[in-house]
Parts: structure tokens; sequence; C-alpha cells
């Protein structure tokens, strides 16, 4: 029997954890504060209202209308005849990429929680925290077995079924993240000198904004909030398929942005006011978050705690999305093979670890190759294929075929979106998401691609 979210507020819970992952903590605050701070947020806002709630409603639309993952949805609404159900086998081989590094960051979650915990930073400065994190990188031992806990940890969830295990849990994971977040932003706000990590990071910096160059700061809002929300692999697109049609799917999709763009913003209120109020560089990278940080919870009173804490709601943030991706894979791979979920599972476990390992390997044993040149590592690839490659091609499937006579049709997409209660999609929109998104779509893609190989 197909799953089902037992409530509105599972649905939007789930969607929002598969959404909020490591690049909201991560990735955001840094490139705010690089890029100008209020000014990078009120593109990155726009951005998120133009490209990324349009691409959502249809992700959510296909999902509905088709009842469906990936795996199916594109054959069960497709006119007969066309090949848009070939994309499924990029969308499956996207989620699957996208494990394949992201088990790996969210292993070194838990590690520094247990490290935290433990007291493995206590009394180390800038350097030997440093090297707590490079004796990780090298130890491919101990960066394997926690990958695979997070495997075994997130598919034994799945495997407990959709509403008791993957709703259930995920909720749970979600509302203790969104409490964790706001408590450690009260008490980094709290900080002395914390007011100016808070200027560094909301006011606007035009000599940032200059300094990059007017479009370079838009490029990076654009991006930022085209690829935060995971579009375009039918990750989103499963849990269309799970809910009902009580609600219009603009609503839901607002929503999810609203949690989403909160987790990014919180996080910088966490990162930038500890950062300033003992004196630490922000960074940027790995560096962030396994090196600077760190060092800010030894200087603060409680540190332990606070540290633990932050990397437990670390460990939420990932956990959310590699629960909802896992899920995504075991529905297209039981649709695809008619083979029961728990049996799925059980062959995706050894799957995934296995395909996992070239990125533990990257940092020690296979160190030496540098797939994308200088010293880029095997994650770097497989991120490369993932965020340069599949996302920005799959939201492009995805809003061709919600708008174009060829694909489902708009006819189709906009009833299905607007079928029940709640905000209107509005029509008119319908020139701007033929014609002008998907050239913004591949205007990115093609970015990306420059800013890769000849910047």
């Amino acid at each position: 029997m197909r799953g089902q979210f037992s409530s509105r507020l599972g649905f939007i819970l789930v969607s929002a954890g598969c959404a909020i992952g490591l690049g909201n903590v991560w990735r955001f605050p840094y490139i705010t504060g690089k890029y100008g701070g209020a000014m990078f947020v009120l593109f990155y806002l726009v951005f998120l209202a133009i490209l990324g709630l349009p691409i959502m409603v249809c992700e959510f639309a296909v999902g509905r209308g088709s009842h469906m993952s990936v795996a199916g949805s594109f054959d069960a609404l497709e006119p007969k005849g066309t090949k848009w159900h070939w994309y499924k086998y990029g969308a499956i081989a996207g989620n699957m990429l996208l494990m394949m590094f992201y088990t790996t960051i969210s292993g070194w979650m838990l590690y520094y929680v247990y490290k935290m915990i433990a007291g493995g930073f206590d009394g180390l400065n800038a350097e030997g925290v440093g090297n707590v994190f490079g004796a990780l990188l090298s130890d491919p031992l101990t960066m394997a077995l926690y990958m695979m806990a997070v495997v075994l940890i997130c598919f034994g969830i799945c495997y407990l079924g959709f509403q008791k295990g993957v709703e259930r849990i995920t909720k749970v994971m979600m509302i203790c993240l969104l409490v964790l977040l706001v408590v450690l932003a009260v008490n980094s706000v709290l900080l002395p000198g914390a007011e100016k990590g808070l200027a560094y990071y909301l006011l606007p910096n035009w000599q940032h904004f200059i300094a990059n160059g007017p479009q370079e700061v838009i490029f990076a809002a654009m991006g930022q909030a085209f690829f935060t929300l995971s579009l375009g692999i039918g990750a989103l697109a499963i849990f269309g398929s799970y809910i009902g049609k009580e609600k219009r799917l603009t609503g839901e999709a607002i929503w999810v942005i609203i949690l989403d763009t909160f987790v990014a913003l919180m996080s910088g209120l966490i990162i930038f006011p500890a950062c300033f109020s003992y004196g630490v560089d922000p960074g940027s990278g790995p560096n962030l978050l396994f090196v600077s940080l760190p060092n800010v919870f030894n200087h603060m009173p409680a540190g332990r705690i606070w540290g633990a804490l932050f990397f437990i709601f670390m460990v939420f943030a990932s956990f959310s999305t590699v629960i909802a991706v896992f899920e995504n894979l075991t529905t297209c791979f039981s649709e695809l093979l008619g083979v029961d979920r728990k049996k799925v599972i059980r062959w995706l476990i050894p799957t995934v670890i296995i395909l996992s390992l070239p990125c533990v390997f990257g940092f020690n044993i296979w160190s030496g190759i540098h797939p994308l040149g200088g010293e880029s590592m095997i994650l770097d690839l497989e991120d490369f294929f993932v965020s340069n490659n599949l996302l920005p091609l799959g939201s492009l499937v995805y809003l061709v075929f919600c708008t174009s006579r060829y694909g489902w049709g708009w006819n189709n997409f906009i009833t299905e979106a607007n079928t029940g209660k709640g905000i209107l999609f509005p029509k008119w929109i319908r020139f701007y998401m033929t014609w002008l998104l998907p050239l913004i779509v591949l205007y990115i893609f093609a970015t990306g691609y420059y800013g890769m190989f000849f910047k």
C-alpha cells in the first residue's frame, strides 16, 4: 500500500526537511557576509520567489498528479509516444550521487557531536582544532564507520514505513531543529561584542557589493536560491505524491520556502555574532563549521554544551535531507522493480555504503586524485555532477514538461496546482514560466560551467 501523509504539518515539515540541509548553515551565512549582507539577502529572497517557487510547484504538481515518484511520474503523465520518462534515470542518478558525498559529510557532523560531548576540543587552540579535523579526514576507517552509521540510521527510519518512520521521526527532528536554532541564535546575539557580527551580517555593505561586482552578487544570490531547495531530481516530487487534494500547492510550497529561508537566516545569527564576539575569522567551506566554530565554543562559557547543541542541530539538518532522499530512492526502486520497500532498503544499504566509499577515500587513500584539476577531490566531482548539471537540467525538464503542449501541458499543470483550497497559482505567469524562466535556468547552468572551468 502506498504511503500517505497523516497531516498537512507532516507534509510541510518533511518537505522542508528535504530542502533544509548543510548549505543553509554552511554556505548561506558565509556568502551573505561576503556579498554585502542585507543587499545579498534582498536579491536572494527575490530569486526564491521568482525561481524557486514556480519550479517547486511544478515538482509537487507532477508528484501529486501522478501519485508516483520520479521513477513513474513522467510515464503516467506524458503524452503517448513521447520520451519524457527517460529523465527518470537522470533523476535517480542525481539522488544517488547526492548521497554518495552527503552521507560522508553527515558523518562528520555525527563525529563532531561525539567529540563535543566527550570534550575532545577542550583546551585546544585554533591550530589544535584544525588538527582534529585534519586527523579525521586522514583516517578512512573512522570516516567510513560514521558514514555507515548515517546510512544505517536513516535507512532504518525509512524501514519503519512512511508514516511511522519517515513522517513521524522527521517531524520530531524538524521541531527540535527549529527549537535548537532559536536557542542557539539567542545565545549568540547576547554574547559581548555580538553587534559587530550582526552589523557584518545584516547591514548593507556597499563596499563588499561593489568590490565583488553587482553581476557576481546577483548571480550568487540566484544560484543560492536555486540550489538551496534541491530542485530538479524529484526529491520533492515524491512528497507531492503522498498528499491529498485538499490544499492548493502554491501555499504549501511557500511554507516550505519560508522554513528553508528561516533556517538559513537564523544560522547567520548563530555564526557571525559568535565569531565576531571571540575574534574568530568566520572563514568558509569546511573551516567555518569544523575549525572556526569549535574554536568559538572553546572560548565560550559552557562552550561544550553549546557546541554539542550546535552539532546536534547540524545532524538534524543533514539527516532530514538524507532521510528524504533515501525515501525517494526507496520508492523509485520499489516502483521500477515492483518490489516491497523493505526488500529494496535491504539492497540499498550496502549499495549506498559501497558507492559512498570513493568520497571517503578521496580525502586520504585516493587524495592524489584531482578529477577537476587543482586541489579538487572526488567529492567536488560528485557535487559538480549534481549541482552544476542534474539540478539545473532537471529543473528545466520539470518546467518544460509542465508548460509545453508536447509535455503534460499548462492546462493540466495549472489545474493540479490549483486543486483544493488556499493560494491560487497565477495563470498570468504562464509566459514567464514558458519562455523566460527556462532561459534563466539555462543561464545558471552555463554560468556554473564558466565559473568552474574558465575563471
